[in-house]
């Protein structure tokens, strides 16, 4: 089910303008979100990112969080799928074809409510392949990664290259070389004993999951680092993960064909996809 501008639609039947700047020029953010046992899961956060990422373009979202709550769970009522994959987009609007938006007069909002489809289970059980890629993340004096625009199209190219050298993902640098994110999804590994992942700073996409995981972490009382890190610290790491919304946390099997000590998921890597389904029940997380 789609809601286009307030009116639900099948997705064959949804229609967006041409001149929608967000189909013009990528000019929208967006968020995902699924949910578990029917409800939107972690929905105050990820709006919350939403209006971080809306502020980053300077675009001003017309709709209190409420309203937009309120309108998720109407298109999540109206599909009546078992678990939805749910796409929240605000785009600039319809205006001229010029790269100024003064002749957009209205933001445009687009609700996607899809199956949840889960990755395949051999990704948890083997573990996911991953290549470190040429393709760099944009600095954040360009097109800060702390915002979810829906100019994504360097996250393309970058998975285009890693699917080319036979891996399932990518890993991208940021522009001093050290690791920032994969195309989708935060990185975490463990080395020395200590759960280490790219510190904000590095010009990474401060992930919903990214955060809960880095709570958790600390309340496992595992150590926690972090930092900047060179490619080579994720290939001699004796084991890693990678964390999104609809992933969840995923273990690494590879990197850039280097099969990593634990060849899947290991002990720390249990122990917080353990931790992290206790904390993902609805009873568990209050939503």
């Amino acid at each position: 089910m789609v809601l286009v501008d307030g009116k639900l639609v099948e997705p064959e039947a949804a229609r967006v303008s041409l001149f929608d700047h967000g189909f013009l020029f990528g000019d929208s953010v967006y968020e995902v979100v699924r949910t578990r046992e029917g409800r939107p899961f972690l929905l105050d956060a990820h709006l919350a990112r939403l209006r971080r990422s809306a502020a980053e373009i300077y675009l001003e979202i017309p709709f209190t969080d409420g309203e937009l709550a309120d309108q998720v769970r109407r298109v999540v009522r109206e599909a009546g799928h078992e678990e939805s994959y749910i796409r929240i987009i605000v785009t600039r609007g319809v205006g001229e074809i010029e790269l100024h938006p003064a002749t957009c007069r209205r933001p445009g909002l687009i609700l996607v409510a899809l199956p949840l489809r889960r990755p395949p289970e051999r990704l948890y059980t083997r573990g996911i392949r991953l290549a470190v890629v040429g393709r760099r993340r944009t600095h954040p004096h360009s097109l800060n990664p702390a915002a979810k625009t829906g100019n994504y199209l360097n996250n393309v190219l970058a998975v285009i290259e890693a699917r080319r050298r036979g891996a399932d993902d990518a890993v991208m640098l940021n522009a001093e070389g050290h690791l920032a994110e994969g195309t989708t999804m935060n990185i975490f590994f463990v080395s020395g004993g200590v759960v280490r992942t790219p510190a904000l700073e590095s010009g990474i996409l401060e992930g919903i999951t990214r955060g809960v995981v880095v709570r958790l972490v600390r309340e496992e009382g595992l150590p926690l680092e972090e930092g900047r890190y060179p490619p080579e610290a994720l290939r001699e790491a004796e084991e890693a993960f990678v964390t999104s919304t609809t992933r969840d946390i995923m273990p690494v099997y590879s990197v850039d064909g280097r099969v990593l000590e634990s060849r899947g998921p290991g002990p720390v890597t249990r122990r917080l996809i353990r931790r992290y389904a206790a904390f993902s029940t609805p009873r568990s997380a209050g939503r």
